[in-house]
């Protein structure tokens, strides 16, 4: 990756921009392996995992990759997991999991991985919903959903990036924000189970996405939306009825 002084983001020249990016399909189809240096709690459901990848040659905010795990007795599982970190974390990457009930691959990271413990990884996947850094950028995500999104928002920070960015996150309660303790200014959070003294309990509404959406910079908004499928259909329909040109909102949802 590199970057001027300015701190204007210049994409690899294997990425093209703007629209779907393109991958890197050497790295798109080698498997890697990956070991946990580290992991941290960031909600009683949901941990990041710190991963050393020597040969990892680095992604775009937003890229995911394909995770595998491989049994004693030779069973394998396979899993996508968007990339938490940013883009400069040379020879690292860093993946936030939420501990789903009887998931095989959640389940063995939040209660058997240890540091140490190596998995396969390959990647970065997809380029629709990578953010260079090149535009303005509206985010808004729920639950896991802000993992991909605050990759953007590290790289913002790291590169000390000009455009606008500003991120609306969705959560059941103060609890369960992931990442919590790195939002600032640019974060707006919604409770929909429980808030802090004062603040509305409910779905996110028209009345937090308009004051965004009026204050576009110019050239406007390219927003991201990332969370379940109920949520995606939410978020940018309330997107839309703002003034959300629909060509320009990016989906990631799972669920």
């Amino acid at each position: 990756m590199t970057a001027t002084t300015t701190g204007t983001f210049v994409p690899p020249t294997r990425f093209a921009v703007p629209g779907r990016i393109a991958v890197n399909t050497s790295t798109a189809t080698t498997w890697q392996s990956a070991t946990i240096t580290g992991i941290r709690r960031e909600t009683p459901h949901a941990a990041t995992f710190r991963f050393a990848v020597p040969a990892w040659e680095g992604h775009l905010p937003g890229q995911h990759l394909m995770l595998r795990l491989t049994a004693e007795d030779g069973y394998v599982a396979q899993r996508h997991y968007s990339i938490a970190s940013p883009p400069d974390d040379t020879g690292h990457i860093e993946l936030t999991l939420d501990h789903v009930d009887g998931g095989e691959v959640s389940g063995w990271f939040h209660t058997t991985a240890r540091p140490g413990d190596s998995v396969e990884v390959r990647g970065p996947l997809s380029g629709f919903f990578a953010w260079p850094g090149d535009r303005p950028v509206l985010l808004v995500g729920a639950g896991s959903g802000v993992v991909p999104l605050m990759s953007m928002l590290r790289h913002h920070r790291a590169r000390a990036l000009e455009v606008p960015l500003r991120l609306l996150v969705s959560a059941r309660s103060p609890e369960e924000l992931i990442y919590a303790r790195e939002y600032g200014e640019e974060t707006t959070a919604v409770f929909t189970r429980s808030a802090p003294a004062g603040a509305r309990v409910g779905r996110m509404t028209a009345a937090q996405v308009a004051p965004l959406l009026a204050a576009r910079p110019p050239g406007g908004w390219e927003a991201y939306v990332c969370g379940s499928n109920g949520f995606a259909e939410h978020a940018s329909r309330l997107l839309v009825e703002a003034g959300q040109p629909v060509d320009r909102i990016r989906i990631e949802r799972f669920g």
